[in-house]
């Protein structure tokens, strides 16, 4: 039985799901475009992708994590949906409960349903009541839980974030993360925990007074709008002084290794065509 746990965006990764890339069939342009993916478009870059090179790129990540003792569970396709190997947002892990998101984009629904043989027996799986949420958006610091309010996260889904955690004993504060613009994918494009009190942020999309709980909070590595762009934000930890990089993140690596971090750095090129990267292909199941 799957006992899922995590305490940090840190602790050493034992257990993650991943899924591999399907077909591309989001309508990009045109008058038919959604007004959310419209949005979304004016802060990130959206373009087709080959989903046998994003296979393979995924498969170069997995055989990472392998080779550091990581359990990789793999998804079947959900059909249709060019998302589907962005797992991340379908669910998440806070201490011994594992919440399934409340997906904001109809498209994207199908992808849940890998999750139903997956949590059977899970004693603490939440089911939110209202609202929408998506992993993309949801990080662990300290006491509490950071939730984005992005294009796919609601005022709504943290306020029934927060109800859910109480009601299974967990005794984190649910804390909003404002923007200063429309058009945000998730939180992890543009803020990232990578150790212990220490963050990727893209500052210009927060507003100041956001910026400034940010600056008392975590010692920040700030990432250009060329390499938030790019989304060398959206890296992920395995290990507490161990983070993954997508290749070409060359100043945001030498930051991290300047603090004494062991940096992998794999090719994701094809990955991020559309935004996301390294984190989105991640669902953390186990961290210790």
């Amino acid at each position: 039985m799957l006992t899922p746990h995590a305490t940090s965006e840190y602790g050493t990764l034992r257990r993650v799901a991943m899924r591999h890339a399907g077909d591309f069939t989001r309508d990009l342009d045109g008058p038919g475009v959604h007004p959310v993916l419209a949005r979304q478009q004016t802060t990130s870059t959206w373009t087709e992708y080959s989903p046998s090179t994003v296979r393979a790129q995924q498969d170069t990540l997995i055989h990472l994590l392998r080779s550091r003792g990581t359990e990789v569970i793999l998804f079947d396709e959900a059909p249709g949906c060019s998302a589907q190997h962005y797992p991340r947002d379908i669910a998440f892990v806070i201490d011994h409960v594992l919440v399934m998101a409340r997906l904001n984009s109809d498209h994207r629904h199908p992808e849940a349903a890998a999750l139903t043989q997956l949590v059977a027996g899970v004693p603490d799986v939440v089911h939110l009541d209202g609202g929408t949420i998506e992993g993309g958006d949801v990080m662990l610091h300290a006491d509490s839980v950071l939730v984005g309010l992005s294009e796919e996260t609601s005022p709504a889904g943290i306020k029934a974030l927060q109800a859910a955690l109480a009601r299974h004993g967990v005794e984190r504060e649910v804390r909003p993360v404002d923007f200063a613009v429309d058009g945000i994918v998730h939180l992890d494009d543009h803020f990232n925990i990578v150790a212990p009190d220490t963050a990727l942020i893209h500052r210009g999309v927060f507003p100041a007074a956001q910026l400034r709980w940010f600056d008392q909070h975590f010692d920040l590595i700030d990432v250009s709008d060329d390499e938030a762009l790019d989304v060398q934000t959206n890296v992920v930890a395995i290990a507490p002084d161990t983070v993954v990089v997508a290749a070409g993140s060359d100043r945001v690596a030498a930051q991290l290794a300047a603090r004494g971090l062991e940096v992998l750095t794999i090719d994701y090129s094809e990955v991020t065509r559309i935004p996301g990267s390294l984190r989105c292909t991640t669902l953390p199941l186990n961290r210790s």
